[in-house]
């Protein structure tokens, strides 16, 4: 972890192209401000946990409903081509 030291109206620049900036200090809090482009994303560490955790659940719903499918169609092929 790189930990630098800023004022306010100070900023640091990640990888050429976003800058964090550091908008006003006072009674325990920090406000910064973040510009970067608009393809990426932003988020404070508690929403991106839950935007992650919804990730995982819908994408084992849709392994949930494809083994489920396959399934179905292994059965029905099963079926179409037993009395042959």
């Amino acid at each position: 972890m790189l930990v630098l030291t800023r004022k306010q109206d100070e900023s640091i620049i990640i990888n050429g192209e976003i800058e964090v900036i550091i908008t006003s200090i006072g009674h325990n809090k920090v406000r910064i401000g973040i510009q970067a482009p608009s393809n990426v994303s932003v988020h404070r560490k508690e929403v991106f946990k839950t935007i992650e955790e919804k990730k995982v659940a819908k994408s084992s719903k849709v392994q949930t409903k494809e083994r489920g499918l396959s399934r179905l169609f292994k059965s029905a092929g099963k079926v179409a081509f037993s009395g042959k």
